[in-house]
């Protein structure tokens, strides 16, 4: 089974929030979207659901177009942000509604049901009412309903973004365990993301998406080693990778008269001229013999420190992992790991990779 977009376009007025997208997504698979608030995430799909119909552009599952398949008769299951779930139902019942509206008989139901509470970890909940549940419990419900149509397309659009920081950590090693099985099972599941550190943990096939457009699409290793481009060098990172503008000039990269540094083994290449580089948090530390910075800002996460430091032009977020206190306006040293650069073109084309060497 296989489901392949062709050039869908929706435009609102002049803001495109479907973009000549394509793509092709095969049974067995999870795939990612990842992309900031108004990507088009959401929007494409509704677009999958049938939700909203594209301006132009086809979809076809197997050969067939879907897009003229009713959205009552497509095999589309769907969770969203919301808790959306019947509060006037107990547990069970929410969870075999859909099989209920099909005129299913009560033993291929309960097994169904019960199949899938256990999938989701809720069995033992079945006379519950939602209203006692928590909100993470709520959410494993609105899953359930949708494992329980046994779909072929799974949809979930930002499923964790409304619950509490510690809860989404949990859920989401236990999601990836569903949905692995699920994928098994020969389904397609699309699973809607801001967070790349969700996205990565989930694995499979990433599509990084920006203005309506997907801008790569590959698993979630390559693109994490190889973006494409700066654009997407930014939405995969969280924090965003680091970007400063830097001059190959004799063999060194320049990017103050204070900030030098010689070109890395995977650099050596690159014709003398000005580019964008790129390094994630974790590659800039504190070094006594590093160049100098200022701290603009000292955020403390857990376990971990950021500090945003500026020297110049240069401004950049380093990451250590340990918790520190620092004063604003106080002057530090850090060191980049140059082994970790990342070249860009000014255009944002990637030009080398510390993973694949030149472009």
């Amino acid at each position: 089974m296989s489901l392949i977009a062709s050039n869908l376009c929706l435009k609102a007025d002049t803001e495109y929030h479907l973009n000549d997208v394509c793509f092709e997504m095969s049974k067995g698979e999870i795939y990612t979207i990842i992309g900031r608030t108004l990507a088009g995430k959401t929007t494409l799909l509704k677009t999958i659901a049938g939700l909203i119909a594209p301006d132009s552009g086809t979809l076809n599952l197997d050969g067939r177009d879907f897009g003229r398949i009713p959205v009552w008769k497509r095999e589309v299951a769907m969770v969203y942000q919301q808790f959306i779930n019947y509060p006037h139902l107990s547990v069970y019942e929410n969870v075999a509604f859909p099989l209920k509206q099909r005129g299913m008989l009560k033993t291929e139901i309960d097994n169904r049901v019960m199949k899938s509470l256990l999938q989701v970890g809720l069995e033992g909940f079945e006379e519950r009412k939602i209203q006692a549940l928590s909100g993470g419990q709520q959410q494993r419900v609105a899953l359930a309903r949708s494992l329980v149509k046994e779909a072929n397309i799974v949809l979930l659009d930002e499923p964790l973004v409304n619950l509490d920081y510690k809860l989404r950590e949990q859920l989401r090693e236990e999601f990836r365990n569903i949905f692995t099985a699920k994928a098994s099972e020969d389904a397609i599941l699309i699973y809607s993301s801001t967070d790349p550190v969700e996205a990565m943990q989930l694995g499979g096939q990433i599509l990084v998406m920006d203005e309506g457009r997907i801008l790569q699409q590959g698993n979630a290793k390559a693109v994490y080693e190889n973006p494409s481009s700066a654009k997407v060098s930014q939405i995969t990172n969280d924090p965003a990778m680091n970007l400063f503008e830097g001059t190959v000039a004799e063999g060194k990269i320049i990017l103050s008269p204070q900030i030098q540094f010689d070109l890395p083994r995977h650099c050596q290449e690159l014709p003398p001229e000005k580019y964008n580089f790129g390094l994630r948090a974790a590659a800039i530390t504190l070094d006594e013999g590093g160049f100098p910075f200022t701290i603009e800002l000292s955020e403390i996460s857990g376990s971990e420190t950021f500090l945003h430091l500026k020297h110049e032009h240069v401004k950049v977020v380093g990451l250590l992992d340990s918790v520190q206190n620092f004063n604003m306006g106080e002057t530090i040293t850090a060191r980049f790991d140059t082994t970790h650069l990342y070249a860009f073109a000014t255009d944002g084309t990637l030009k080398s990779s510390p993973y694949s060497g030149m472009k």
